[in-house]
């Protein structure tokens, strides 16, 4: 075993007294040592109830011969953090929490992981991890918040957002706003949509490293402990057998992933997360790809915020593996690959059942014949950008309008509260990349505004930025080449004409190649917003969103 180099032999003396230090018994470390790797914090609803994962998965470890132990792992609310600084610190933590677990695991030489995390970053900072340790690891997070209620309509993080943007409006008074504070989230978890954290739970079901309900049972269900109960003594098996990460994340696996995603209706997060994680594994995963298995793909689900649906409603009709039969049964998922139970993905599937087709459509009956995401490119965006199609308006998949361009999110939200974005516009936010940013913010709250002030089938917004898994409407983001690096994003002017055309997969601002490149010449870089600690280390590091962000030593660029 891996921790024999800290148990066993003379050599190993002096680690088994610091072992003895801890409490550890000799039985104990006689046993696998099992890092129970838990984002457990007080500052995020969706992690506040990781302790008592934590302490289930040990309980589950410790039954299937096991010597379960916590170690940490970081985490930030993008909910806290949106609209403000903190925001730049959302993206570049996944990259903190990968390291970090390295270090941990390594250190400490531990025989197999489990994997708690639950919110937007830390699923997919954790993935990425795992793929780089390549020892056995199972995933288990901590489950969905049930909805809010409001009006009689069940609510979610989303609609809180743009209660904001209707008050700032003049929509709501006071008092509502506070009634819609008090009742949106009413549980612990991660907010109820189909956002990021939940679109990367599911998606881990679907990778096959997290057990079936991993992504959709709340997590007030008492069946969410007997999941971390299973999930614990499920690495067991893993460490026996020696299934390893690598063995289940295949090329084929992310092909899997890409296709439920297109059916889900994920968050477009997704997209630079899978590229980040496949990076790990030691593949490339290309998005062009992304369009031709979403012209394969019917979207089948519209959870929060493209639909009045939410996980606990996707957890009652059967989750993700009614999901993946749906589309398995159209011959579009790859079923022969291993996953963490031991079993592969069509044994997994076999006996699902879609016991909701209202909320599970079936194929026959889909929301769209094609994937609820899509990759655009052109003279905007050459490098490609990105949008969540299935929550986009019908009226604005095909829009054209004068750009209205601003250099940060919060010139942007200033023009949006003032009432100067005008029906039409198409609002452009840039120098929000990774590189500019830096950390590629979330734009939730200019796109909450907009839709709050009842925009949203009138205005488009384009950024080079990211949008949070709880944006809806014609919201393109992940434009690369990013403006810091001299982009054709930053060389767009107000007034200059915009055509987006999403069932297409174009984007394009009307002017000429030769007035492109006259402006190219004449463009400057910016000075960095930030020169000093970890987002300026992250900045000199990461690479443009189209490649997942993901940070590359220079000199190693392709």
């Amino acid at each position: 075993m891996r921790s024999d180099h800290v148990k066993k032999g003379a050599n190993a003396a002096a680690s088994r007294s610091l072992f003895n230090a801890l409490g550890y018994t000799r039985e104990e470390m006689e046993r696998p040592l099992i890092g129970v790797v838990s984002s457990w914090n007080e500052i995020i609803p969706g992690h506040m109830n990781l302790d008592k994962i934590a302490q289930a998965v040990k309980m589950g470890v410790a039954m299937a011969g096991g010597t379960p132990i916590i170690i940490p792992a970081i985490a930030v609310c993008d909910g806290i953090a949106m609209g403000h600084i903190g925001m730049k610190y959302s993206l570049v933590t996944r990259d903190l929490i990968a390291d970090s677990t390295e270090a941990m695991a390594l250190a400490h030489q531990f025989d197999g992981l489990v994997m708690i995390p639950n919110c937007d970053k830390n699923v997919p900072g954790l993935l990425m991890a795992a793929a780089r340790l390549n020892i056995p690891t199972v995933f288990v997070s901590g489950g969905p918040m049930l909805a809010g209620h409001m009006d009689g309509h069940k609510t979610s993080l989303s609609s809180m957002f743009e209660a904001q943007g209707a008050f700032n409006a003049g929509k709501i008074d006071e008092e509502k706003l506070h009634e819609w504070e008090e009742n949106t989230c009413p549980t612990c978890g991660s907010c109820s949509g189909m956002y990021t954290a939940n679109s990367m739970n599911c998606l881990t079901e679907v990778l096959g490293m997290g057990l079936r309900g991993n992504g959709t049972i709340p997590a007030v269900y008492s069946q969410r402990i007997q999941l971390a109960k299973h999930a614990g003594m499920k690495v067991m098996e893993m460490v026996e057998k020696n299934i390893r990460p690598r063995d289940i994340m295949t090329y084929e696996a992310f092909e899997n992933a890409l296709t439920m995603d297109m059916a889900l209706g994920c968050s477009t997060n997704s997209m630079l997360h899978l590229p980040a994680i496949a990076h790990e594994c030691g593949i490339e995963l290309n998005m062009d790809i992304a369009n031709k298995i979403s012209e394969k793909v019917p979207n089948v689900c519209h959870l929060a915020p493209a639909g009045p649906t939410y996980m606990e409603d996707l957890n009652a009709a059967g989750g993700i593996y009614a999901v993946m039969k749906e589309i398995a049964d159209l011959g579009l998922l790859h079923t022969d690959l291993m996953t963490v139970t031991g079993k592969t993905v069509g044994e997994n599937i076999a006996n699902a059942v879609n016991l909701n087709p209202e909320v599970i459509r079936p194929t026959s009956n889909p929301y769209s014949k094609t994937g609820g995401i899509a990759v655009l490119r052109g003279n905007l965006a050459p490098d490609s950008c990105v949008v969540k199609r299935s929550a986009v308006a019908p009226e604005m998949l095909v829009h054209e309008g004068p750009a209205r361009c601003f250099d940060s999110e919060e010139e942007a939200q200033a023009a949006i509260d003032a009432g100067s974005i005008k029906d039409g516009d198409v609002v452009v936010i840039r120098y929000e990349g990774p590189k500019g940013g830096p950390g590629m913010r979330e734009m939730l709250t200019p796109t909450s505004a907009i839709q709050g002030r009842g925009q949203g089938s009138t205005v488009a917004l384009i950024t080079d930025g990211r949008f949070s898994g709880a944006t809806r409407g014609a919201s393109i983001g992940h434009v690369s080449p990013e403006a810091a690096v001299g982009g054709p994003i930053a060389l767009v002017q107000d007034g200059d004409i915009i055509s987006i055309d999403i069932p297409n997969h174009s984007i394009n601002v009307k002017l000429s190649d030769e007035e492109l490149a006259a402006r190219k010449a004449a463009w400057k870089p910016r000075e960095p917003k930030i020169n000093t600690g970890y987002l300026a280390r992250y900045a000199s590091l990461v690479t443009s969103g189209n490649r997942g962000a993901v940070l590359e030593v220079p000199g190693t660029e392709e």
